[in-house]
Formats: C-alpha cells, structure tokens, sequence
C-alpha cells in the first residue's frame, strides 16, 4: 500500500530499517507534489452553512447631500485633479456622492485623512469643524451600507501553519509534556509558572528569561532529533501567520515529511512523554477487537488532527493502512507511529483553510471552522476536545455557547501562547535585538557581553500580560500606572527609576518586582526603554522612525517608505551643524513637497519622545546645550509642551487607539491584512469596547463575535504554491 492513498506523497524512506515493505517507496517526485497541491484544492469542496453573527444594522436614512462634491471642489481638486500630475497619484476630480462608494478602499481613505487631519495640508484653507463632522458622518454611512449590501470581504486565505503554531499542535495533538523544537519567536519565557489567568492576577513578582539571554536563562525539554523547521518571516507590517507567506514549495514540503518522521521516531517520544500513549499507541490486548480498536482510535485522533468530521473514506484509508501493516507483521506500536507520521504530514493537518461554499461570496463559517479560528487565535494552536464536541453538535456558533467558551479558553493557561506570539510582533520588538547603541557613547548599556535590551524587551511584555490577565483597559498600555522591571532594568533608566533598593547588575538576575509608575513620564508601552532604544540609531535618536512606530503600532497607520532619493540624517552633525537641535537638522525633509504630507503626520509624534535618549534615558538638553524642543500637536488639535500632555493627547483619542488594536488584533486572528470592508466592523467592536470602559476581555471578545471573524470568502487556491 502507497503511502499517498493516505492523502500526502510518501517520504522517501518513512520507518528505519525498511521494515514495512508498504512504506519503501521512490525519492520524492515533482508529480508527487503536483498531487499535494490538488489534493490541497479539493479540500476546499464541500460546502457547509451555520448561523449569521449578529450585526449592526446599517444607516438606511443615509442620503447624499451634495457636500462631498462641494468639499472636494473647493478644497481638492487644486492638487488632486485626474487632468493634471495629481499629488500622491491620487485623482479626486471626478469623484461625487453618487460614486464614491464604487471604490470602497478610496473611500476608507477619504474618511482617513479627514478623520485624522491630514487633509488639506498645512498652508491650505482648512475645513469648517462642522462640515468636517458632516462630512465624516456621511462618508462612513455610506462606507457602512456598501459594505452591507456587497459584504465583499477579501478572500479567505488557504496557508500552512508557521512553525510556532506547528509546534502547539504537535504538542497539543500528542499531548506531550516538551517542546517540539526550540522557538525563538518567544521572546519572553516563563520561569516558576507564574502565568496563571485563571487566577486573574499576576503576582508581585515574577522569573523570567528573554531568547538572548543564553542557555544559562532557559533549558526547556525538548525532543531530541527532530528535523529542523525554518523560522517565517513577518508580513511587512503584518505577523508571521499571514497568509501571503505562508506557501508550501517543494522543499518545504519534502521537510514537513521529514520532520513528521522524526517526531514520532525522537528517542524522547516515549509513553513517558506522550500523554495519548495509553488510548492511542499502546498495543491492545490479545483477544480485543483490533480492528474496531484501529477505527475508534484513529477516528478520534483524526478528527483532532484534522479539526472536523472524518468521513468513511478517509477513516477506511488510514484503518486498512495500520491493519495491512499489523498483518504483515509489524508491532502495533511501530504502525501506530507511522500513521501518526503521516497525519502530520498531511494537507489537512498542515494547511488552515475554510471549504468554498460558491452559493454566496461571504457565508459563516461552520461550527468546526469556527472551533479552529477561535483556538488558533487564542491559543496558536488546534482546538481541544470540549470545542471539538461543541462543534460536533453544531452548538459552537450559538452566542451564549461561544461566549462560555471564549470565557473558558481566556482563563487556561494556553493563552500564553498568544502573549507569546501577538504582543511582541505589535509591538515589532524583535527590533531591540538587532540595536547597538554606541559602546563609546553608552558604556553603561553593555558589559561583559551582555546588552541592557535583553531585560528591555521583557518589561513591554510582562505590562501586556499583565493588563491581560487582569482584565485591565487597555489604556495602561498607553499610560500605566505600574511596570515590571528587574533590578538591571532600573539602574539603566537613571533619574527615571522607580526603586533604588536594588542589587546592581548581575547577569544571573531575572527577578522582575512589579513596581508602581511614580512619575508619568514612564509607564506603558510608548516610553519603554525597549521601544526608545530599538527606534534609535547608534549615536543619536531617530524621532522620523519613533513616529513610524507611533503611527504603525498605536494608530495601525503606518506611513508609506520615504523616496528613494532622499538621504539619510547622519548619526552626527555636519560642519557647522553642531549647535543645530535634531528638529532644526531634520526641517530640510519637510521642504519637499512629496515628504511634507507624512513628516505632518509622524513628526509630531516621534519629536514627541525626543526627552528620551537613544538608550531610553532621559535627558532635558542636547550634548550642545541646547533644550531639547519635544512640543507638537497631535492631529492638528491637541497642544502638548511635555511627554505627560502628549500621553494626555492620546487618552482623549483612546477610540482612536482601540480601533487601531482591534484592527491589529482582527488581521491576527484573519492572518491577513484589513480591507475597507473590515472597517466597518472595527467601527462596531470600538463602540462596545469604549461602553465597557475599553477592558481587554471585552476588545477580544468583540474581535470574536465580529462579522469578519465568524466567515469566510472564496478561499485563495493555488495550484501552484509559490516556491
């Protein structure tokens, strides 16, 4: 018997020895991956259907009012004009209120730049505050019943899951009590399990380590020869699960077979360490019914597997698979690991996709499909037994179910997983491993051969566990009144540390005390040493990559690259220069016309953090003397002199900043980036975040019962995965 009858191209040598005749098959060929891929696209088949969320009705009174046509005429087509060269190559001559909603991605970016200001420029006569609120109102009614009457959401993205997701259901699937492979993706590792949602409160302190600190930090069980898996890479501002980057070339797939084969065959995959070893692997007695017992046994581990139903012929495949192999001889034990083998290496296991259903462009998803999105958001991993029943019984949909639920899985400490794996990538904290500060400008930031980052990194995370464990706003991720920080981290921030009780700067500590904010200045994830450090250069700040940061993470508006042609600030003044303050030096990108719209929207923003010195520290004048000048405006209403003010500024735009977060929070859970048909919905779970006093369980929750979140679009079916 071929190992693809199974549904995946047999490895090239699947058992050692070559024991199972069934299983010595030729190397892998191109038409084996040619039946993978259309093995791939008939996954996707069968149709399936379940309950509508519930959503918000649109705004059926919403009429035009000539407005539109009127602000654009008056205010925009002098440089947006379609007969002319129009700035940003965008033309808005011929656009009224009758076709406005054609292109609901222009739209969205109308309602943009006129909710944030940006638009018309500086230097421009500005919009009546009155026509600007009317305007907005009517362009997103109508962005709101475009999107009811089309409800075009982009596709549903077909992709494998990444190797951080790989290793949860490894584990999750054989209950193992190690790890797959080591992960550098987690940043922040557990110590002395202190990680304990259910408890719904972190304690005063915590141990931990950070991947950089050395094998001395962290030695986590693993099993020993397995394959390697390559990390994957992050969407530009997306995450590692998008599914853009997520494709299977041949040799990727040659690798998944491999190391499919050496999971089940590491010498650590023992009954000691495989907690199914019992109810799957452990041979039956004599007189028992093998057959029966092969049957019910894969049938529950396939269904798990697989996360949905397995049907007759796909059950009778994988059984006569072990029994032929049982029947030639080979030990239960040995045919149970083959097949376990080549479960994991299976499409259906390997790819996260939703089936077609090709009687409506959006359907909801059905209760399986919904039991997947919802663990692999939560918990980066396949869903458990209890959703598996849930959806079995096609309850999982039901409101009050699927809140029980969410409530249930918020609580287990599986959501580690998501800390793991959300928070840093928002955050793009992955920078702070590659900054390096100047040893002769900061001596203190390095010693031995250790950075003061491998602590930095650790304080944004333990914040965002923190407020996510305790149900807290998610407004102390702005401006919090606590922190975590280990005695290393306090001395690094001088004048702005907490405590002075401390015990220096031992490399061994990972001792991190929760510690209240005393002074506003610090606190929360924008003023971190981390984020400071990792947006500066190695001599001198960065204010225009602070503000991408801002703009990118807190606001999810990241701006577009800056031209090619225009150099780059020198991390030291030039000639004469040296009296000059950064803002003076920087002014010369603000004179061309093609940088001007973005420094409007990211200078004020990044200038903004300029109190804080390449490594985080705070400063009140340049090395010339000069006082550092940090005063802006945000979004051309809020005044602020200070730090404390610029904080203030952005707590009166919190909807703004959850918005932005659940934005970020939904293209996770999709893995793929936001159209403007998603909009609509963020709308909606901002306004029941903001009437819960902006509680995190809320926003993700919300993120859950979501339109976008609960179904699906013809799916992306390659046949020809990109290599």
């Amino acid at each position: 018997m071929r190992f693809a009858t199974l549904g995946v191209p047999p490895p090239p040598s699947f058992l050692p020895c070559g024991r199972l005749s069934p299983m010595r098959n030729p190397p892998l060929r191109c038409t084996d991956f040619a039946m993978f891929c259309a093995l791939t696209v008939l996954l996707t088949t069968q149709a399936v259907s379940a309950s509508e969320p519930e959503r918000t009705a649109p705004d059926a009174s919403a009429k035009p009012s000539g407005t539109l046509e009127t602000v654009l005429q008056t205010h925009c087509v002098k440089c947006h004009s379609a007969g002319q060269d129009p700035e940003g190559d965008i033309a808005l001559s011929e656009i009224n209120d009758r076709n406005v909603a054609d292109d609901l991605d222009q739209l969205q970016s109308l309602i943009d730049v006129l909710d944030l200001e940006e638009m018309p420029p500086e230097g421009e006569t500005q919009l009546p505050a009155e026509t600007r609120r009317k305007l907005l109102a009517e362009l997103k009614a109508t962005l709101q019943n475009a999107v009811a009457h089309t409800r075009q959401y982009p596709r549903t993205p077909i992709r494998r899951m990444n190797r951080f997701q790989y290793n949860n259901a490894v584990v999750d699937l054989f209950d193992l009590n190690c790890t797959v492979f080591t992960l550098p993706e987690r940043m922040l590792r557990e110590h002395r399990g202190y990680f304990q949602p259910a408890s719904g409160k972190m304690p005063e302190e915590v141990f931990v380590g950070s991947r950089p600190l050395g094998k001395s930090q962290m030695i986590e069980p693993r099993l020993a020869g397995v394959a390697a898996f390559p990390q994957d890479l992050r969407a530009e501002h997306g995450y590692d699960n998008q599914a853009d980057h997520l494709s299977l070339s041949p040799l990727l797939m040659e690798s998944f077979l491999k190391l499919g084969q050496s999971i089940t065959e590491s010498s650590d995959f023992v009954p000691a360490n495989v907690g199914i070893w019992d109810s799957f692997f452990a041979a039956p007695t004599p007189e028992a019914d093998i057959e029966s017992i092969v049957r019910e046994r894969l049938k529950s581990f396939l269904t798990r597997a697989f996360r949905r139903s397995v049907d007759q012929s796909q059950l009778d495949r994988y059984s006569q698979y072990v029994l032929q192999n049982l029947k030639e001889g080979v030990a239960f034990p040995v045919a149970m690991r083959a097949i376990a083998a080549a479960t994991i290496s299976s499409p259906r296991f390997l790819y996260l996709y939703d089936s077609a259903d090709e009687s409506s462009s959006v359907t909801p998803l059905d209760d399986y499909e919904l039991a997947s999105r919802l663990s692999f958001f939560l918990w980066g991993s396949i869903p458990d037994q209890i959703l598996l029943e849930l959806a079995a019984k096609k309850r999982l949909h039901e409101k009050d179910v699927l809140n029980e639920q969410f409530e249930r899985m918020i609580r287990d400490r599986k959501l580690k997983r998501f800390c793991d794996s959300f928070p840093s990538q928002w955050l793009q904290l992955e920078r702070i491993i590659s900054s390096v500060p100047s040893p002769e400008e900061f001596p203190d930031f390095y010693f031995l051969k250790y950075r003061d980052s491998m602590h930095m990194m650790l304080e944004p995370l333990l914040l965002f566990e923190t407020v996510l464990i305790e149900n807290q706003p998610i407004t102390q991720l702005i401006d919090s009144d606590f922190t975590y920080r280990s005695d290393l981290l306090e001395d690094a921030y001088g004048d702005l540390a907490i405590q002075h009780d401390r015990n220096g700067r031992g490399v061994q500590v990972i001792r991190f005390r929760r510690l209240p904010i005393e002074d506003r200045r610090g606190g929360g994830v924008i003023t971190n040493a981390a984020v400071m450090t990792m947006t500066s250069g190695p001599e001198r700040t960065q204010p225009i990559t602070r503000g991408a940061w801002l703009a990118g993470v807190v606001f999810n508006n990241p701006p577009e690259p800056p031209p090619a042609d225009v150099p780059a600030l020198g991390e030291k003044p030039a000639e004469g220069e040296e009296h000059l303050t950064l803002r003076e030096r920087l002014s010369m990108h603000r004179k061309r016309s093609d940088c001007k719209g973005c420094h409007e929207q990211i200078d004020p923003l990044g200038f903004a953090l300029e109190n804080f010195n390449p490594v985080g520290v705070w400063r009140d004048q340049y090395e010339n003397g000069r006082d550092v000048d940090m005063a802006g405006t945000l979004f051309r209403k809020h005044r602020f002199e200070n730090v404390i003010e610029f904080k203030d500024a952005l707590l009166v735009e919190k909807d703004r900043f959850t918005e932005a977060l659940a934005g970020h929070l939904l293209s996770f859970a999709l893995a793929r980036p936001l159209s403007a048909a998603d909009r609509v919905a963020l709308d909606e779970i901002t306004a029941k975040v903001a009437a819960d006093e902006y509680k995190i369980h809320t926003l993700l929750r919300q993120v859950v019962l979501s339109e976008p979140f609960q179904t699906k679009s013809f799916p992306q079916i390659a046949s020809n995965p990109r290599p």
